[in-house]
C-alpha cells in the first residue's frame, strides 16, 4: 500500500526582523507546537508563503507593506507589543490584516510579556536576602508621564533606589543579582493600557524575587494574569504618602512581608527575555487553527 504524500510545510516569512533584533529561525522552544511549518525571512518565498508577519514598528509607509494582490487566502498578521501611543499610521493596516499578533489577551495570538506556570513542587522557593529597601529602573524619563509624577511624589517618603540612563548604572551582567537584594521593585509602566503588562513586573520583580509595586491598569487587570496577594497596587492607597508607609511597614515585619510569596508554592514565574523566538513561533499553531479568512476593518479601532 503506497503512504499517503506528506503535506509541504506551512511556509512563515517574517517580512522584517522585529527593530533588526535577529534570532535563529526553526528553533521553536519544546512547548511552543511549530510541526510542519517553516519559517523564514526570505521575500523570495513571498509567492509560496502561507503566512506573512508584519511588525508593525517596522512598517511606516505603505512601500514597506509586502507587495500587492498577495497570494489567495495568505494571512497577514500584525504583530506588535507597543500600547497605542507609541504607534503611528496604525491605518496602513486597515482592510489588509487577518490575524492580530499583541500582549492584548483577545489577540488571535496572544503574546504576553511574561506568564506564571504550576510550580507541580518542582521548585522550594527561597526568598533572596535583603539587604535594600526600593529599586527602580527607568531610562525613558518624561515629566508627563504617569510613573514619573508617582514617583516624584513617592520619593519624599521613603528611600528609591533609580537605575538607568541618568541614574544609577546598573551593568547587564549584574541586573539580577543586585535587584533580589531589594524588598521592593517598582514595577511602574510607561503606558497604561489593559493587558500592557510587562518584564518590570515579569523579569525585574517576580524572577529577581521582589515584591512588584504595580503602576498600570487595574488592579482586576492584573489579577486576571498573577495571584491577588503578589503584588501591591498603587491605587490601593489613597496618596504616595499612604503606600510609602505601608511598604515601610511590611519593612519591620517580616511575617507580613513573606505571605505576598506564598504563591510561590503553586507557581512559578516562566524566565522569558525578549528573545522573540516564542512570539514567533506561536504562529504555526496559529495558522493551523484559523478561523474563516477575514480581514480586520481597523487594527486602531480594535487596538485603542
Amino acid at each position: 500500500m503506497t503512504p499517503a504524500p506528506s503535506k509541504p510545510p506551512l511556509t512563515i516569512l517574517l517580512w522584517t526582523w522585529p527593530a533588526k533584533h535577529t534570532f535563529p529561525l526553526n528553533q521553536c522552544p519544546p512547548l511552543v507546537d511549530s510541526s510542519g511549518c517553516f519559517f523564514t525571512v526570505n521575500r523570495s518565498m513571498y509567492l509560496i508563503a502561507n503566512a506573512v508577519v508584519i511588525h508593525h514598528r517596522d512598517i511606516s509607509t505603505k512601500a514597506q507593506l509586502p507587495p500587492m494582490p498577495r497570494p489567495l487566502n495568505q494571512y497577514w498578521v500584525w504583530f506588535n507589543m507597543e500600547p497605542p501611543e507609541h504607534l503611528h499610521k496604525l491605518s496602513l493596516m486597515d482592510n489588509i490584516i487577518n490575524l492580530t499578533m499583541s500582549y492584548k489577551s483577545d489577540s488571535d495570538i496572544f503574546t504576553p510579556y511574561g506568564w506564571l506556570k504550576s510550580n507541580n513542587g518542582a521548585e522550594n522557593f527561597t526568598i533572596p536576602s535583603k539587604s535594600r529597601l526600593v529599586a527602580w529602573i527607568v531610562s525613558n524619563w518624561k515629566q508627563k508621564h504617569k510613573r514619573v509624577q508617582y514617583y516624584n511624589k513617592l520619593k519624599n517618603y521613603l528611600q528609591i533606589d533609580v537605575y538607568g540612563k541618568h541614574n544609577l548604572p546598573l551593568p547587564r551582567k549584574d541586573h539580577f543579582v543586585t535587584l533580589s537584594k531589594y524588598k521592593f521593585y517598582l514595577a511602574f509602566e510607561n503606558s497604561i493600557h489593559e493587558d500592557y503588562i510587562t518584564e518590570k513586573l515579569w523579569y525585574n520583580a517576580f524572577y529577581a524575587g521582589a515584591v512588584p509595586v504595580v503602576l498600570g491598569p487595574s488592579r482586576k487587570n492584573y489579577e486576571r494574569f498573577i495571584p491577588p496577594d503578589s503584588f501591591i497596587h498603587v491605587d490601593d492607597f489613597s496618596s504616595a504618602q499612604e503606600l510609602a508607609a505601608y511598604l515601610l511597614s511590611l519593612d519591620k515585619d517580616d511575617q507580613r512581608y513573606r505571605q505576598y510569596f506564598n504563591w510561590r508554592s503553586r507557581y512559578m514565574p516562566v524566565e522569558k527575555r525578549k528573545t522573540w523566538i516564542t512570539e514567533y513561533c506561536k504562529v504555526c499553531k496559529a495558522l493551523k487553527e484559523a478561523p474563516a479568512y477575514r480581514s480586520i476593518p481597523s487594527i486602531a479601532e480594535w487596538f485603542k
